[in-house]
């Protein structure tokens, strides 16, 4: 090995350990908050809550005002239906009726015993001094008291015993709907269903019948009522 010459220094390489300085990923820096922060994103939820609420209430009233005008729809046509149905019985019961039959010289007189009726049902005759209350019975009434309330204009329905259910149920929502209706059982009838008022008498085969709902209009409290505006209540209620 040669000896460095006088003069010239010695050359040293120096290695710089810099693992002490090796880069590392920073970590990113946590925004600090301050209470104007923190008001800040509570009023927006709040604002988004609110409108949000706002929505489902606008979409409620939405659906009922929807459901109210289809309502409201649906009443205003059952009532002009009811009104037109109605206009054209009254125009029927201004005509005669077909199968309507009547009957004259009927006597009045109040008797306290049992009378043999020439019309089954009777359409009037001699009857108890009591009448029998209008309304709906499910078994036979006293024959005489129900002649009394023809005498105060009442239309009495009689029907079969043997009448399906159903049609008994439609007699009695008609019964509640007048209150000069007497509507009981009895049996041996020519028809199903008899009206009878005082004079005046109509068999049908059912309760659907369309001339029902004539007679009732044209004979409750009909101008052949010999009593006309006598009471229908304060009479009697009992069965045969």
């Amino acid at each position: 090995m040669t000896p460095p010459e006088p003069g010239q220094g010695t050359m040293c390489s120096t290695v710089v350990d810099d693992s002490s300085t090796t880069d590392r990923d920073e970590e990113p820096a946590v925004p600090s908050t301050t209470p104007n922060d923190r008001q800040a994103r509570l009023a927006k939820m709040q604002a988004a809550q609110k409108g949000a609420e706002r929505r489902r209430s606008a979409l409620i009233i939405g659906v009922a005002a929807g459901l109210a005008i289809v309502l409201i729809g649906v009443v205003v046509t059952v009532i002009v239906r009811s009104e037109g149905e109605r206009s054209v019985i009254e125009e029927q019961a201004a005509q005669d009726i077909e199968g309507v039959q009547e009957f004259a010289d009927l006597t009045q007189t109040h008797v306290e015993t049992p009378v043999e009726y020439a019309q089954l049902p009777p359409v009037g005759g001699d009857h108890l001094p009591q009448w029998q209350n209008c309304g709906f019975y499910d078994a036979p009434v006293t024959t005489e008291a129900g002649v009394h309330s023809l005498e105060h204009g009442a239309v009495w329905i009689t029907y079969d015993p043997e009448l399906p259910a159903a049609d008994v149920v439609e007699l009695q929502a008609l019964s509640e709907d007048n209150s000069y209706l007497l509507v009981s059982p009895m049996a041996d009838l020519p028809t199903p269903v008899v009206a009878s008022a005082w004079g005046t008498q109509l068999q049908l085969d059912s309760v659907g019948d369309e001339r029902l709902p004539v007679f009732l209009t044209k004979y409750i409290q009909g101008e052949n009522t010999p009593e006309l505006g006598a009471a229908c209540s304060g009479g009697i209620s009992a069965t045969a």
